[in-house]
């Protein structure tokens, strides 16, 4: 392990340090009986619901990567893909987010393509999550619907679930920018690039300008308005269904969490993305944190109830990817061959 790698762990380590140990303070009163009986209590049928929406969205993932690649290979099938995509996600799991880089690896060295190319579609690829994302939270935040039930609270939930969309919607504008201006302008940006740095004798201008243009090649993923609807479609559908999982895993708890709606989960969502943000290899952290903190103190969930449904969300939306490769592994599907 690097030293620059060494020190990120150990400030994410510091991070969680100290979150943990606010939440320490907070649960010297914690009812470990009460958090056993209500883990006890759960319909496990909606957890199966909600696995499997998760798993639909890998499929969904698959097929909109295979649009991305359109324009270099159409002669491939979201099935091929298929496999890369849930190693990808087991690699995440396991590994925190270094393991992001796995997905579009295995894609460069299946397809024989370069992996410039195949991190630029990763980034195009996150940028229509977040602009997917973005699309439902703005459908919650300004139409009349469950979340408006927040207005007027202590917290000014309404006041900050506002300013949070703005801000998202000026990120997606930012990065989608900055995506179409490399992609028009890469080569003129190489050029530039190479010729600056031309009088070194290792020659790393030619070796930037190289993945410059790598990048941009692999950012003509979006080349036209039917695939830019596609790509959009898929990347809506794809976050509601996780939506969809997170309120059939909150449903799992009862009458508690009935009134948590599909609109009011984005909130819960939200939370979960930006607490994901701080991910240790194996075994999370900043997720559950984050989710168990917006049950608690957002939808006034009790203490014991909102860590058992953390830690659930966190294993179904993040961990449950991992029986499903090794059950495939075990039966000797060869969708799931780890191709390294």
């Amino acid at each position: 392990m690097n030293k620059q790698r060494v020190i990120t762990y150990g400030l994410v380590l510091v991070v969680l340090a100290v979150l943990l140990d606010l939440q320490f303070r907070a649960w010297r009163t914690f009812d470990w009986s009460r958090f056993f009986s209500q883990t006890r209590d759960i319909a496990w049928l909606h957890v199966i619901y909600g696995t499997a929406l998760i798993y639909l969205t890998y499929v969904l993932r698959a097929v909109r990567w295979k649009i991305f690649l359109r324009p270099v290979r159409r002669d491939i099938s979201s099935v091929l893909l298929l496999s890369p995509t849930i190693i990808g996600f087991t690699g995440l799991a396991l590994l925190g987010r270094p393991g992001e880089l796995i997905r579009p690896y295995l894609i460069a060295r299946r397809l024989n393509l370069n992996l410039s190319s195949q991190m630029a579609v990763w980034t195009i690829e996150r940028i229509f999550d977040l602009a997917g994302f973005t699309v439902l939270l703005i459908s919650a935040t300004f139409l009349p619907t469950e979340l408006r039930d927040f207005a007027g609270t202590s917290l000014a939930v309404d006041h900050w679930l506002h300013l949070a969309t703005y801000l998202l919607m000026a990120l997606v504008a930012g990065l989608l920018s900055a995506a179409v201006l490399i992609n028009y302008r890469g080569a003129v940006f190489a050029a530039w690039i190479e010729r600056r740095f031309s009088h070194l004798a290792a020659g790393p201008g030619k070796r930037m300008a190289q993945r410059i243009r790598e990048f941009a090649t692999g950012l003509s993923s979006i080349h036209g308005p039917l695939a830019f609807l596609q790509q959009s479609i898929l990347s809506v559908l794809m976050w509601w269904l996780i939506a969809l999982a997170y309120k059939e895993v909150t449903h799992a708890y009862g009458a508690p969490m009935q009134s948590i709606s599909a609109t009011k989960v984005l909130l819960l969502l939200g939370f979960s993305m930006v607490g994901s943000m701080l991910q240790l290899p194996g075994v999370g952290g900043g997720s559950q944190l984050a989710t168990i903190e917006a049950l608690n103190k957002i939808f006034l969930v009790p203490r014991e109830l909102a860590v058992s449904c953390g830690i659930l969300l966190w294993l179904v939306s993040f961990v449950s990817v991992i029986p499903g490769w090794f059950a495939a592994g075990a039966l000797g599907t060869p969708l799931f061959a780890t191709h390294l």
